[in-house]
């Protein structure tokens, strides 16, 4: 199965490293730039916690009365996932989510909140993504990744919700955007702490022990079948280039304003 595995990093490398030298990089050089980018980006730590709580349902018993669901090899993993991202230690050594971190990251570094909390807030009052998009006035890029997101987390087949959150997710930011980050903090009077110790976190949790514990859970629901094989393959690398499409509606935005 490693083999499989590996076969699957080689269809995608090309997306990869395209995700990870794309253009928006190259023009975060200031903190409005990193601003914008950050409003783009907040949607992918959000749907993030989405599919990951869909893969837990789909594993686990998440209802009662409560019965053994599935392997318990399965069931650890994707729980101890779940510890690490809904309840991880903030910079303060306070228990958050992951997401609710970055918004404490964008406060600080005045990105605006406005759109992905008015988001966050009408999907919670009416259930519908179409009213949550037009009251925040989402970009359609944006529109884009999260609804294939919620594809699969909504398909209830784990096998392609495991490629997803495996391979699609938030270790493709590159290490060197901490770089970045100490240029724009150099050249701003505007403290950025929280989004270079949420950026330093998730690299060093996703890309280590969260994604070797994704890569045992894939290994796991697909097992030796040839067609769930090739269906993960499949919807990691859609699920790259969906990223890619959300990187380039943040570079976009930022050259459209000047930044």
């Amino acid at each position: 199965m490693e083999s499989r595995i590996e076969e699957i990093k080689k269809r995608i490398e090309p997306l990869r490293q395209e995700i990870i030298h794309h253009k928006v990089y190259s023009c975060i050089n200031n903190i409005e730039s990193l601003r914008v980018f950050m409003q783009y980006h907040v949607y992918a730590v959000w749907d993030f916690m989405s599919l990951l709580k869909s893969l837990q349902i789909s594993l686990t018993c998440t209802s009662m009365p409560w019965f053994p669901k599935g392997r318990g090899d399965s069931r650890y993993l994707i729980n101890e996932i779940v510890v690490g991202e809904e309840s991880d230690i903030d910079i303060n050594g306070q228990r958050k989510s992951h997401f609710e971190m970055y918004l404490d990251a964008m406060n600080q570094c005045g990105a605006n909140t406005h759109e992905i909390e008015l988001f966050v807030n009408t999907l919670l009052e009416s259930g519908g993504f179409t009213k949550a998009y037009k009251a925040a006035g989402t970009p359609n890029e944006i529109k884009e990744f999260v609804d294939f997101t919620f594809i699969i987390a909504t398909s209830q087949i784990s096998h392609l919700q495991s490629a997803v959150f495996t391979f699609g997710r938030e270790e493709l930011i590159p290490s060197m955007f901490t770089a970045i980050l100490d240029d724009v903090a150099k050249n701003s009077l505007v403290d950025i702490s929280l989004f270079k110790y949420y950026i330093e976190r998730h690299i060093e949790v996703d890309g280590g022990h969260h994604g070797q514990l994704a890569i045992l859970m894939t290994q796991n629901l697909c097992g030796s079948d040839e067609v769930y094989w090739q269906e993960a393959g499949d919807m990691a690398a859609e699920a790259l280039q969906k990223r890619i499409l959300l990187w380039d509606g943040a570079y976009n935005k930022i050259k459209e304003l000047g930044l």
